[in-house]
């Protein structure tokens, strides 16, 4: 039969991103689907009040690179945009503990420590990974905390997908013997979750993406996938009919692809919604652990404002340092650029406790206690650089369920452990010790405050492997249960807490995934 690709990739983030580039040195036709836009340096917003090449809204027509989701459990923030969350994230590439390998639905399928180790190396090749050179002082002020708390030698300098050449200073391709575009030295600016306008940042259209397109992979941006339809009405051993829609304009063209197979890497947000949706009439035979397994790192995201002028907390990279707390957990200082303040309006003094009431109280309290102070906060000072934003996340495990309501919409349920909460015991006290440090407030956003609902950038699972149909979603390969040529590989195949960023993990469980697959003959 003749197809109109071999393989259609629908989504363009970590687990797309190299789907595309080995299956193009495959031999294979290759489509990528991507809902969001293509950007380039100059399209990125200076700063995040410019919520229109920032936020994905498509009702109010922003198409920017982060889309704001909120559940009853947990508020989600992700990528949208040809490069994914490489667009939006904050450049840090971790290699998750030994527990991460040893727990969840996969842990019995291979040693995946030792398997996935030089995935990892490639994967941190491909992105150019550097040790970050420079501290600010956000990170000076986290190296502090590191001597209040005794952890001196648990405080280090991250690995970032980030080119630390001559600022500002263009030079040809270092990383691929000039196959790959320019690159930038990095300004330190803090702008590299508003995305990067100074093409330091090594975003995934600069590596993956780039040289896919080199070998013929194809990429259709501002289009959404909405049914798969397979050819033969069963498990799709002949093919699948692929129908996508236009994502950013009011009126939906539509159009459809024949493929012999499929890889679905749209994220949590992408590929479980819409395996969900299509579970109940295009592809019934999934696995009914669809869903499940939904992880988050187990976060706390807390802004600290200081009162401190000297201070400017917005000079560097986005994640510039990192405390190992304990074995479980870790602490990060994240930065935007000077002038991206508009968080501050979503956020309000930081408070804790179990019921909402008291929550409510507490903060109150806290603006008539210190009015000037919050004050100064919300209406005088430049928020960016006066505020230090505290990533707190643990490798401890909750699960989370989606499933599709009778509205045709996804919500959230708990599955198993205790539900998702901003009321962390260890984050806490790092609060208060880190605020003490900067002489500053602590706000959160407001959701946590009003109904105490956490928020995370790192969405896991729904899709997760398993031995079998009863244990998971996909196989070792990332194969899913039910149906031939069909592939699972992002964010959702996660199967157990990483504890860290997992950027990495998705690129190097990727990278071994696309391995199994054979030449094209």
């Amino acid at each position: 039969m003749k197809y109109d690709f071999d393989y259609i990739i629908i989504g363009s983030g970590f687990g797309g991103s190299v789907s595309a580039l080995r299956l193009s040195e495959k031999g294979y036709r290759v489509l990528v689907i991507e809902k969001g836009k293509w950007f380039k340096a100059k399209d990125f917003p200076k700063t995040n009040w410019n919520l229109r090449k920032w936020f994905w809204m498509p009702l109010l027509h922003f198409h920017g690179i982060m889309k704001l989701s909120i559940f009853r459990h947990i508020v989600i923030l992700s990528g949208t945009g040809v490069g994914g969350g490489s667009l939006v994230y904050a450049n840090t590439l971790p290699v998750p503990k030994t527990a991460f390998y040893k727990t969840g639905s996969w842990s019995q399928l291979a040693d995946w420590e030792n398997e996935l180790r030089p995935y990892y190396l490639r994967a941190l090749k491909m992105l150019g990974a550097n040790r970050n050179p420079r501290l600010f002082d956000g990170d000076i002020r986290l190296q502090e905390l590191a001597k209040v708390i005794g952890k001196e030698d648990k405080f280090e300098h991250p690995e970032v997908a980030v080119f630390f050449g001559k600022e500002e200073v263009k030079v040809k391709d270092p990383y691929f013997k000039g196959e790959g575009p320019e690159i930038a030295g990095c300004n330190f600016c803090g702008g590299c979750m508003t995305g990067c306008r100074h093409d330091a940042k090594n975003t995934l259209d600069k590596n993956y993406l780039y040289l896919a397109q080199k070998k013929g992979t194809e990429i259709l941006a501002e289009h959404e996938v909405y049914d798969i339809i397979p050819l033969d009405n069963k498990d799709g051993a002949t093919g699948y009919k692929v129908s996508v829609k236009t994502s950013t304009t009011l009126f939906k063209r539509k159009n459809y692809f024949t493929t012999k197979a499929v890889v679905l890497s749209g994220g949590v947000m992408g590929t479980v919604r819409l395996l969900l949706k299509l579970k109940i009439k295009s592809l019934p035979g999934l696995s009914e652990r669809l869903g499940e397994d939904i992880r988050t790192n187990n976060e706390t995201l807390i802004s600290v404002s200081s009162l401190d002028k000297t201070l400017d907390m917005s000079k560097g990279v986005a994640i510039g340092s990192i405390l190992h707390t304990d074995d479980n957990s870790h602490l990060e200082v994240v930065r935007y650029s000077k002038g991206s303040g508009f968080w501050k309006l979503l956020h309000l003094p930081y408070t804790t406790g179990k019921y909402a009431i008291f929550r409510v109280l507490k903060m109150l309290w806290a603006v008539i206690k210190f009015p000037v102070s919050y004050f100064r906060i919300y209406i005088l000072n430049n928020w960016s650089k006066s505020t230090a934003i505290l990533l707190f996340m643990q490798t401890v495990d909750s699960t989370l369920k989606f499933r599709q309501n009778i509205y045709g919409r996804m919500v959230s349920s708990v599955s198993s452990g205790t539900k998702p909460s901003p009321d962390i015991p260890e984050s806490i006290e790092l609060t208060k010790k880190y605020s003490k440090i900067i002489n500053g407030k602590a706000t959160s956003f407001a959701l946590e405050a009003l109904a105490g609902i956490p928020s995370t950038a790192h969405i896991l699972g729904g899709a997760v492997m398993g031995g079998n149909t009863d244990e998971g979603v996909i196989d070792i390969n990332n194969q899913v249960f039910g149906y031939k040529n069909m592939l699972v590989v992002d964010g959702s195949m996660i199967s157990a807490n990483p504890g860290v960023n997992p950027a990495l993990s998705i690129l190097a469980i990727a990278e071994r995934a696309m391995e199994q697959i054979p030449n094209k003959s």
